[in-house]
């Protein structure tokens, strides 16, 4: 039998994670939307062909300040989930 757990709750609105989840989001319907108009989507499952099963990936992470505007592009999601922003630097 399954355990039963706490329903996720999304941030609060005005928190920094929602901002950052709403960056998120806006990124990936920028990038869906450019493949709508150039005729990406031949599946028409409203999600860009060449981020099937891909993440958006952000330049500057946005747990460090990062938008959109200093850039982002797909990567695997194990890729960009593997990585640790919290490490120390050298």
């Amino acid at each position: 039998m399954a355990t039963k757990r706490k329903k996720q709750i999304n941030p609060p609105v005005g928190s920094s994670a929602h901002k950052a989840r709403m960056e998120r989001q806006r990124a990936r319907r920028a990038v869906d939307a450019k493949a709508k108009k150039n005729g990406g989507d031949k599946n028409k499952n409203g999600i860009a062909d060449k981020r099937e099963n891909k993440d958006i990936s952000h330049n500057k992470a946005l747990s460090k300040g990062g938008t959109n505007k200093d850039g982002y592009r797909l990567e695997s999601r194990s890729a960009n989930r593997s990585r640790n922003y919290r490490k120390k630097g050298k």
